[in-house]
């Protein structure tokens, strides 16, 4: 029978965020698959977990997911860890999550910390809907290219961001988005962890030739809500409105075609039916 490949979830920041649970998967698995083998050791040490440890990263995983779906179907079971939060979210343990499926291989949850719903349950921006955009890219044309593309966006957005990119990608989001509220969320779960409520003008000029230290995720208003357009009815009785203050039915016409975008020739034509 095939082995199984458990997706565990590991601290954040804080350590004492491990689970009991995925501390007990670790320890009785064959194998883990780890984003950074050097600091997945730190934490296996901390917790006495001996189990043979494997680089899995977007370097070598071309060569790797088929390596570890071959050992899974040989029987063995397997952990994919991250370096932080849960594997497969912005992370290349979604391709082996995928080649497991792909292959008939069970996928289990052992579920820990998630950066980005964490920073966005302390951040006081609206959550009831929102969308996560990971990284930016490093590269300016393709970081407009991506903003540009959310400028209509209404939901509440959510980014991951490395210190040293963090003051221009405050200045792209204001120069593409406009001036919008922002929560900008350091060093989850950790000793210096902030939550700075602003907005992206304000951010933009803070951090300004700034050297920022630590992890961040920023959760950006979403763009404001359009005006549902007037239907014609509600147009014709707008019109009607100024007609009865006095105003001629053609200049209350093209007032209430100004006001709600209907053309002035089918306001006027209802009213004067």
């Amino acid at each position: 029978m095939p082995g199984k490949l458990y997706v565990v979830g590991t601290p954040i920041g804080n350590l004492s965020d491990f689970s009991p649970r995925a501390i007990e998967t670790l320890k009785t698995v064959d194998i883990i698959a780890a984003e950074d083998t050097r600091v997945t050791a730190k934490l296996l040490n901390k917790f006495e977990i001996n189990t043979p440890l494997v680089s899995y990263h977007e370097h070598n995983l071309q060569k790797q997911g088929p390596w570890l779906v071959n050992r899974i179907l040989a029987g063995e079971a397997c952990a994919l860890v991250t370096d932080a939060g849960m594997p497969a979210i912005s992370d290349p343990g979604e391709q082996l999550v995928r080649l497991c499926h792909e292959n008939g291989i069970g996928v289990e949850s052992v579920p820990g910390p998630s950066a980005l719903v964490t920073a966005l349950a302390i951040s006081g921006m609206p959550s009831k809907r929102f969308c996560f955009e990971g990284f930016l890219s490093h590269s300016r044309p393709r970081r407009l290219e991506h903003l540009e593309s959310l400028k209509n966006e209404p939901r509440t957005m959510i980014f991951y961001e490395a210190p040293h990119k963090l003051p221009q990608t405050l200045k792209d989001m204001l120069e593409v988005l406009g001036d919008r509220n922002i929560a900008i969320v350091k060093e989850l779960t950790k000793i210096h962890e902030e939550v700075t409520r602003t907005t992206l003008s304000l951010a933009a000029a803070q951090y300004d030739g700034q050297k920022p230290k630590g992890e961040y995720v920023l959760i950006v208003e979403g763009a404001p809500q359009q005006a549902k357009p007037a239907d014609i009815e509600e147009a014709v009785e707008l019109a009607r409105g100024f007609m009865q203050s006095g105003m001629p039915a053609s200049a209350a016409a093209k007032e209430a075609a100004a006001a709600t975008g209907h053309k002035k020739g089918e306001i006027y034509s209802r009213l004067v039916k």
